[in-house]
């Protein structure tokens, strides 16, 4: 499990986006059935607000729209009371303090495995590539 670093969604393969939509909704439920994901990886969601998971699921769904994927958004939001979700914050706001640099830096190793191991193409690898430079890193 994991969360992948919010400003990766634009970039994430189709494969990494689809997989974190279900994420998404595994995370969602565990919390609602048991409290918390108890996944060391992503245990930390529950330091923030479940507006903001809410909203980090959103930028899921927008996504997976913008590129014509048919998403059943009611497997996600059946978890919330979206009217006693805190929504007040922006995508800068969400995960602050976990989505930091380090983070992406930490996700962006993780692809870059997957892409040596064979599972992306050269295409998707380079999208993710040319977005850590552009963001200043050197990788």
């Amino acid at each position: 499990m994991r969360l992948w670093h919010k400003d990766l969604i634009p970039v994430l393969p189709r494969k990494q986006l689809l997989g974190q939509w279900r994420e998404c909704c595994l995370i969602a439920k565990n919390i609602a059935e048991k409290g918390t994901p108890n996944h060391l990886l992503v245990n930390k969601v529950m330091n923030y607000t479940l507006g903001q998971f809410w909203c980090y699921g959103q930028f899921i769904i927008l996504e997976m729209d913008r590129r014509g994927y048919s998403v059943d958004d009611e497997k996600f939001d059946k978890y919330f009371t979206i009217s006693e979700l805190d929504l007040s914050a922006t995508k800068s706001d969400i995960f602050r303090g976990w989505h930091d640099n380090q983070y992406l830096l930490q996700c962006f190793y993780n692809l870059q495995e997957k892409f040596d191991c064979g599972g992306m193409t050269n295409e998707e690898y380079n999208k993710i590539h040319t977005f850590m430079i552009e963001r200043g890193f050197r990788v």
